[in-house]
């Protein structure tokens, strides 16, 4: 019978920091040229601190300094390999990842291209749920044989799980590739780019409260979408057109950062970030990292997350009561509401006026939970009337937040009187924030009155039907 799992070693802060100290006097032996005894001393900083990624990384690239990245290591490497390959295999199987850690290090000592030690060290870090060192492990791995389908599989399984569709898809293709019948391949890289197709152009509506993408910026003549129903090739044809435009511009005026700007937004909405991002990377490094391309390039790199969170959208219309899936979807608007909320952050404070900055600068910090700090910022936005009813929703959002009804109440109340007629989304979710905080401090005449009304108006928003039918039961 298996054993159970090993539990990671928990380190004092004294045992932490010895380890560090051992990891700061390999880097000196290191850079003294003594490979061996650097070594040595690493893969020791690793026993003792499995968790750590910088320890693993640096080992690793003394080992293939060591070996002068030959790809193959010591000469005749299996002969010293092969028992530790036993005891890894063994440990492994007997469910002791640390143990199973350990021999595959002494393997990757002789040969750090050895291409089932970095396998089995990867699936040992998932069971020890380090998956970040899993999914670096792999990328190793990737290295070595980036056709290899059981490292691909296992790497699409693991970026599966985290809610990165888009790495999963593009790695279940290439499984499909070298393995045709392979079915779970064939279906996991059609149902994601199924649904990745499907979830297109939707990635800037995900995050709630209707709050506006970074991403989604006023777009100019020059720079609209490819139309629906225009072919690809011709598609294709005018964005090339419009960014040769571009191009020119930025060939004869090389430090006009608003340029690159453009360009960088009509590659960025017509799906080509690859594009973009060596755009932004040109433009840094010729107007000395002007801070509104830094940002653009900030903003770049959260589409990954909010295209994977649309793919996870349209997964669980199609699977409704998938657990798993709404639980990535819920780690995924934290993933990109942290990241959101760093580059609001930023330009607010580059940019103190900028009230629809700070007002979604106000919004992140209230979705990763820091809602007094939330309240603060949209107290300074209140009175700028393009955002006063949404900051009167959050503020109200907040206040529910912290427990605090009557000053919830109050601020939604603001927000309805203050409504348009077209604003019939916020209307209703005001409805309903008011009806839920009347019956949750006992004012179930008023959670009844305003729950009918809401229902009168669309009797399926969220489960306002059954809300209404247990307060008349508490009349």
């Amino acid at each position: 019978m298996a054993d159970s799992p090993e539990p990671l070693p928990k380190l004092t802060p004294e045992q932490r920091q010895n380890v560090a100290k051992s990891f700061m006097r390999a880097k000196q032996v290191l850079a003294s040229g003594n490979l061996d005894y650097a070594i040595e001393l690493l893969i020791d900083c690793c026993k003792r601190d499995p968790a750590s990624i910088p320890f693993r990384q640096e080992l690793r690239r003394s080992e293939k300094l060591k070996y002068k990245d030959n790809k193959k290591g010591k000469p005749l490497a299996f002969l010293s390999t092969w028992r530790s390959s036993l005891t890894m295999e063994t440990a492994f199987k007997r469910s002791k990842p640390l143990n199973a850690l350990e021999a595959a290090e002494e393997i990757l000592r002789h040969n750090p291209w050895h291409s089932r030690a970095h396998i089995v060290s990867a699936a040992s870090f998932e069971k020890l749920g380090l998956n970040d060192l899993a999914l670096w492990t792999l990328d190793q791995a990737r290295q070595i044989d980036d056709k290899n389908p059981v490292i691909n599989r296992l790497m699409a399984q693991m970026f599966e799980a985290r809610g990165q569709f888009n790495q999963a898809m593009a790695l279940w293709k290439l499984v499909a590739q070298k393995l045709p019948n392979d079915k779970e391949a064939a279906k996991k890289a059609n149902d994601l780019a199924a649904s990745a197709t499907i979830a297109k152009g939707k990635y800037e509506q995900t995050s709630a409260g209707n709050s506006v993408s970074p991403a989604k910026k006023d777009v100019g003549p020059a720079e609209r979408p490819a139309e629906e129903g225009e072919g690809s090739s011709m598609a294709e044809q005018r964005i090339a057109k419009e960014a040769a435009q571009f191009l020119a511009r930025i060939e004869e005026s090389p430090n006009v950062p608003q340029t690159y700007l453009s360009l960088i937004q009509l590659y960025r909405r017509n799906d080509f970030a690859d594009k973009a991002r060596e755009i932004v990377k040109k433009g840094l490094a010729a107007t000395k990292n002007h801070f509104d391309l830094a940002l653009e390039a900030a903003d770049l790199e959260i589409d990954p997350f909010r295209r994977d969170l649309a793919l996870c959208e349209q997964q669980m219309r199609d699977d409704p009561k998938n657990t798993s899936l709404a639980a990535t979807r819920t780690k995924l608007l934290k993933d990109i509401s942290v990241r959101e909320l760093a580059f609001y952050r930023q330009k607010s404070d580059r940019y103190p006026t900028d009230g629809a900055a700070r007002f979604e600068m106000s919004v992140r910090l209230y979705k990763v939970g820091q809602y007094n700090e939330a309240i603060t910022e949209l107290q300074k936005v209140r009175n700028d009337p393009k955002h006063k009813n949404r900051v009167l929703i959050y503020l109200g959002f907040c206040f529910k937040s912290l427990n605090n009804w009557r000053l919830a109440q109050r601020n939604y109340e603001e927000a309805m009187q203050h409504l348009g007629p077209a604003e019939e989304s916020y209307r209703k979710e005001l409805m309903y924030q008011l009806a839920s905080g009347y019956s949750e401090n006992g004012e179930m005449p008023r959670a009844i009155e305003l729950g009918c009304e809401l229902a009168n108006l669309d009797f399926g928003y969220k489960n306002i039907g059954t809300l209404i039918d247990k307060w008349q039961t508490k009349k």
